[in-house]
């Protein structure tokens, strides 16, 4: 199952994080900034695990794919955030710190994926 993939375990992890630092954004940020990370943050373990469901391999790459570009997004609104004040340098270096493993974790998993893959 994709719960078994520590990309996905640790996407999730992510996730609590990008939603516990969000939750003291100014209220006029609740349809703004604050839910773009949400759904940033949402966005990468639910491609992981749609991918994963896919039966073709190139799906599941594509999958892949799109939960990096997600996890892209969220690293742009995590600065933009700190840049307005919105989190603090700690709580940055806690969210980045999450991002870069993730996106280690995906790289990974993606290069194995293409060793399957038949050229």
């Amino acid at each position: 199952s994709f719960r078994g993939l520590i990309a996905w375990q640790k996407a999730i992890e992510m996730v609590d994080t990008a939603y516990k630092l969000t939750r003291e954004f100014p209220r006029e940020e609740l349809f703004g900034l604050r839910s773009q990370m949400r759904r940033s943050a949402v966005s990468v373990p639910s491609n992981i695990a749609e991918g994963y469901g896919r039966r073709r391999l190139a799906e599941y790459l594509r999958f892949l794919d799109i939960a990096r570009g997600s996890l892209c997004e969220l690293q742009t609104q995590c600065i933009i955030s700190h840049r307005q004040g919105f989190l603090d340098c700690r709580e940055v270096e806690l969210l980045e710190d999450i991002m870069d493993q993730v996106g280690k974790l995906l790289y990974r998993l993606t290069e194995s994926l293409n060793k399957k893959s038949p050229r």
